[in-house]
């Protein structure tokens, strides 16, 4: 297994990961605070999770995913490339301007549709977590089909 190979996996793994986790851990604690507190939540987040995973998100599915299916060109690798730009195809037209509207709010309370605005978000945040937790998984089988 090469430098590609491993990570492929890390990356895709860690943000799989990560993303599977706030879909089924981090967002309904959220869901379940009070709305002026989710934006305090959610302001937080766009700081410490907007600094990490554009980059990851983007190296797993541009670079890594495409790369691996081009150098091995398996069925599965490039099922895994297709899975993980959409994924990021996902989060740019979904994710991203929720993100963006968000983080431009510059009260304390939340304004009128924040709530309708993040739960948008969410049906965006299943998708691409789960797209990319798929992706991560088809990237594993791959590699361990190719060795």
């Amino acid at each position: 297994m090469g430098a590609l190979e491993i990570a492929g996996i890390i990356v895709t793994g860690f943000v799989g990961c990560a993303e599977s986790a706030s879909v089924a851990l981090v967002r309904p604690v959220i869901r379940r605070l009070p709305i002026d507190h989710q934006l305090t939540m959610e302001r937080g987040l766009l700081i410490t999770l907007g600094r990490v995973m554009p980059v990851g998100m983007t190296s797993s599915a541009t670079v890594l995913g495409i790369s691996l299916a081009i150098s091995r060109g398996t069925p599965i690798l490039i099922a895994a490339a297709v899975t993980l730009s959409i994924a990021l195809i996902v989060t740019i037209i979904g994710n991203v301007p929720i993100n963006i509207s968000t983080g431009r709010i510059d009260q304390d309370t939340s304004p009128e549709g924040f709530e309708a605005m993040r739960r948008r978000w969410d049906v965006f945040q299943f998708v691409r977590g789960s797209l990319q937790l798929i992706g991560f998984v088809l990237i594993v089988l791959g590699v361990a089909q190719s060795l």
